[in-house]
């Protein structure tokens, strides 16, 4: 194929991999509105560049003219940042099966993880596009997996890449041995998820509150009412430095409350207004 046929093939796959993208990081973002705990840290995805492609089809002995057949030319990886929130993305994947793609199979490398140390979860789905040209069907990988397996995963592909795939067996040993390295550190941050998971909760919490606040006090200083504007942010400078969640909360409605009288006498205001033009 030339340059212009490849574009053209790899137009439904691109798209493929943009649309993936925004559903799952649609999910992360929904679940973070609500207040809930998302699985997904953050979502990434790729095409195979040419080369990549043709290489793997003649290590599979695919045809140039069968190369739809190759299950991995687009993909999105969603990391993690425990190893239990991998089976609930997976859960994740499987409701949306049937819906929008169709899983075809799946290879779990967590629980039968790779003689290299490799570890991760993959699903490879059938994805329907929509093209200028009406709807394509193709094949598209999920890999899923956490942090710490990412870390790992991307020093051993760029050193395969760099010996081209024949690493010499002293680093090959080494990365087996960073490997269960990164397994131990997933498995003692799972021992402690749930402290974890209640220290970043809190954090959110203030920052949103503190948010809150800060465009409260905006908000009343943008109508006017700059005496009550500094004469909050003046307490809040005083229990920021203290850090009370207590007293930043009761702050917060505070201000909401005296916002929504402000609000109130500037309706009030507005009908006196529209009274005496009536008198006149």
């Amino acid at each position: 194929m030339d340059d212009r046929s490849w574009e053209q093939f790899l137009i439904p796959y691109e798209q493929a991999v943009e649309e993936l993208k925004v559903k799952f990081r649609s999910i992360r973002k929904e679940l973070k509105k609500r207040n809930e705990y998302s699985p997904i840290e953050f979502v990434t995805g790729r095409i195979k560049k040419i080369s990549s492609i043709l290489e793997k089809a003649h290590k599979l002995n695919v045809p140039l003219d069968q190369l739809e057949e190759i299950e991995d030319i687009t993909g999105i990886r969603i990391m993690c940042q425990f190893v239990q929130d991998i089976e609930r993305v997976v859960e994740l994947v499987h409701q949306r099966g049937g819906k929008d793609m169709t899983i075809v199979y799946e290879k779990d490398y967590i629980n039968n993880q790779k003689p290299s140390g490799y570890r991760s979860h993959h699903i490879i789905i059938r994805y329907p596009v929509q093209t200028a040209h009406g709807e394509k069907e193709i094949l598209a990988e999920i890999q899923i997996r956490t942090l710490a397996m990412n870390f790992w995963a991307t020093i051993e592909h760029s050193l395969s890449y760099k010996y081209e795939g024949n690493i010499p067996d002293d680093i090959r040993e080494r990365l087996r041995t960073t490997a269960e390295a990164a397994h131990l550190l997933d498995t003692e941050m799972s021992e402690i998820r749930d402290e974890i998971r209640d220290a970043q909760q809190m954090f959110e919490y203030k920052s949103n509150m503190v948010s809150r606040i800060l465009q409260g006090i905006e908000n009343l200083y943008q109508r006017g009412f700059v005496i009550e504007a500094t004469a909050f942010q003046n307490e809040f400078r005083e229990i920021r430095d203290r850090g009370d969640v207590i007293e930043l909360r009761q702050l917060s409605r505070t201000i909401q409350a005296k916002i929504i009288e402000v609000k109130r006498l500037e309706k009030q205001s507005r009908q006196l207004e529209e009274e005496k033009e009536k008198g006149m």
